[in-house]
């Protein structure tokens, strides 16, 4: 599903790239690529200006009228739900003297009112009423600037760009592998919103590496395989993968819920070659696991069309600021936004089957556990490295081969975007 407005925002004017510290191949960025304010600019114009950005989820916004707010730095969106199911995302920025519309993260509306002086618009963006405006003004020439909006089931993205990249392969990608899950026909059970003290690279670099794992995840590692990776993978291991994968084949190969992730270690992503910025898969859990939950066991109802809870996880990834890791019966998706060169603000979500009813169907305390746990020791994780980055004594390091080529490729595909021109 694709909507737009046609009156779009100006692309933003071309900026000559800052001198950028030199990095070598294989070793991590220098200091300033994590604190300095020009290349946190930079990084706005390049990278979260021009790309896709997952902003949530479409059940979030079931009725017309619904809405959800999302603040990228200064720029703040409204993703709205509008007349038989289409869905918009304006600038959030009313065209008379610019006050914002809406302060609050989410809600409902009749239509947009600014608190100012009352201009109203439409779901759409349109300019509805403008009392006290002079006759030989029009109406159409000051609707909302729109923003490009995608949902592929059921997951919200928008674009900032003026022309913004093909959404296809995304949708090719996700489409498939997330349609099982129901995210269509699903429901909030929780969210958790968290202030990160660390640049957003530092979270990415955190999520594309199992190398901290074993030591600082207790809860993931007990359901999961990729903490080991091709230098500790042992025989004992490797067998124990290929029994979930055969087993997942021979249960799930018809229905395309087989295992598509097969090896030890993470996935690897991106492929900063071809600029991929998105990712899915489906990754079988250790034996006797069947949910991402402390104990492994099922905790709500099955979502979407699963008719068993022995399908592993389903995980999406997309930069600058996605990531998803579902089982059967709920999902976790979490969203990072820049708010400075040294801040990242994140949203975790929980989610379950729409007819799942917390207190009947689901305890919170049984499935909370898991992420929450292992997000926060991730985010105290990325402030410590933060602290320690503004150190006078930071210099960069060598990543491992083994265990952080995703970290390498993630860098490579970051200083690409860093270096084109608008």
């Amino acid at each position: 599903m694709s909507v737009t407005h046609p009156l779009r925002p100006p692309g933003l004017p071309s900026s000559p790239v800052p001198p950028l510290p030199a990095r070598d191949l294989g070793w991590t960025l220098p200091q300033a690529y994590f604190n300095s304010p020009e290349i946190y600019q930079l990084d706005l114009t390049r990278i979260w200006r021009t790309g896709w950005l997952f902003v949530g989820h479409a059940c979030e916004i079931p009725r017309a009228g619904d809405y959800l707010r999302v603040d990228i730095d200064a720029d703040s969106i409204l993703v709205i739900r509008g007349d038989a199911g289409a869905v918009h995302a304006v600038h959030n920025v009313c065209r008379h003297r610019g006050s914002q519309l809406c302060d609050e993260p989410g809600g409902h509306v009749a239509k947009l009112v600014c608190p100012y002086h009352q201009w109203a618009y439409g779901w759409d963006g349109r300019l509805l009423a403008w009392r006290g405006m002079q006759s030989d003004l029009k109406k159409e020439d000051f609707s909302l600037l729109s923003v490009a909006v995608e949902e592929v089931e059921g997951l919200l993205f928008i674009c900032l760009a003026a022309k913004p990249q093909s959404f296809d392969a995304a949708r090719a990608c996700f489409g498939p592998l997330a349609k099982p899950q129901g995210f269509y026909r699903a429901r909030v059970a929780h969210c958790v919103d968290y202030q990160v003290k660390a640049n957003w690279k530092i979270v990415w670099e955190n999520n594309r590496e199992c190398y901290h794992c074993n030591v600082n995840h207790p809860q993931y590692i007990k359901a999961n395989f990729d903490h080991f990776n091709a230098d500790d993978t042992t025989p004992r291991i490797r067998d124990e993968i290929n029994s979930v994968v055969r087993r997942s084949e021979d249960k799930w190969s018809a229905e395309g819920l087989a295992a598509t992730h097969t090896e030890s270690g993470m996935t690897r992503f991106p492929d900063a070659e071809r600029g991929i910025w998105f990712s899915a898969n489906r990754t079988p859990l250790v034996d006797g696991w069947v949910s991402e939950t402390v104990d492994g066991s099922q905790v709500a109802p099955l979502m979407g069309n699963y008719r068993d809870s022995d399908v592993g996880t389903l995980r999406m990834r997309a930069l600058p600021n996605f990531w998803n890791h579902s089982s059967s019966d709920h999902a976790v998706s979490t969203r990072l936004l820049p708010a400075g060169p040294q801040l990242t603000l994140i949203r975790v979500w929980w989610l379950v089957d729409e007819k799942a009813e917390a207190g009947r169907d689901y305890d919170l305390a049984k499935f909370l556990p898991f992420w929450q746990l292992t997000s926060e020791q991730d985010w105290q994780i990325c402030e410590r490295q933060q602290k320690g980055i503004n150190s006078t004594a930071y210099q960069p390091g060598p990543y491992s081969s083994f265990k952080e080529y995703n970290v390498e490729g993630f860098v490579r595909w970051y200083l690409e975007l860093l270096k084109r021109e608008n």
